[in-house]
């Protein structure tokens, strides 16, 4: 395999303690993918605002991940930059920030994310608009959808185009929408589109069955193809290392109780 000068670099100098295990853990990959197997990459914290599409869409176009397991906010996070990064503002000295400058850049429209902050107007209500009309179609056509379904279809639709700020090919969600990636999305309603979609709910706009549980994600990990086929797990939280297996004794120690 050709080496890029990132890779080159990594070879020569990451030789020792933590960075020889970083060089360990891309060998692994390398090997578990040319053997066939299949990769999951799961995504905690804010790693969309923090722009990880840069190299996680090239990754998914080349075939190197097959499913993602991530947060509700790294979802629309994703796209909220892909539709208003210009109008993002970096608080560089954030950790210096007191009440009433939180309280400022609140009242102005911006809710920070530890140095970035992420405008409310251009990214939350942009989304919310074109979102909406995929949860009130689905439910007059007696549809349900996973969370991660519905934005799919919504970037499928190119009515997020008109508001692209940066080039395409640096969102993920977008690649992953384009190659209809399985994702896993625990938790979602804890998400800002998440609140939102309870919010048409409680003023009855919107019934909660339109929206397909995180219990329903958990069914389709077990009873799909994913814990047969021998899939890795790169995580940055340890638990998901294990859940993959005690969720295949759960499913076998069930069946053979019936």
């Amino acid at each position: 395999m050709t080496r890029g000068p990132v890779s080159t670099f990594i070879e020569e100098h990451y030789l020792h303690f933590n960075a020889a295990a970083l060089i360990d853990a891309a060998k692994g990959y390398e090997k578990h993918l040319a053997e066939g197997g299949k990769m999951m990459i799961t995504l905690a914290g804010a790693m969309s605002t923090a722009e990880l599409g840069k190299t996680l869409a090239e990754m998914i176009r080349q075939d190197k991940v097959q499913i993602i397991s991530c947060t509700g906010a790294n979802l629309e996070e994703d796209i909220m930059n892909l539709v208003a990064h210009d109008y993002y503002k970096r608080v560089p000295h954030y950790r210096d920030l007191g009440p009433q400058e939180e309280w400022d850049l609140l009242q102005n429209g911006f809710n920070r994310v530890t140095d970035t902050c992420i405008p409310e107007e251009e990214a939350f209500r942009r989304i919310q608009k074109h979102i909406y009309k995929q949860w009130e179609g689905a439910q007059e056509r007696g549809e349900r959808f996973l969370p991660h379904e519905f934005m799919y279809k919504m970037l499928l639709s190119r009515e997020m185009e008109q508001y692209y700020q940066i080039d395409p090919k640096n969102s993920w969600m977008l690649a992953a929408a384009e190659k209809n990636l399985p994702i896993i999305c625990p938790g979602w309603e804890d998400s800002t589109m998440g609140n939102i979609f309870a919010s048409y709910c409680v003023t009855g706009e919107l019934q909660a069955t339109t929206m397909k549980s995180g219990i329903e994600y958990m069914m389709w990990l077990v009873y799909g193809k994913l814990w047969r086929q021998g899939y890795w797990v790169l995580s940055n939280r340890w638990r998901y290392r294990r859940r993959l297996p005690n969720l295949r004794r759960a499913h076998v120690a069930s069946r053979s109780r019936t």
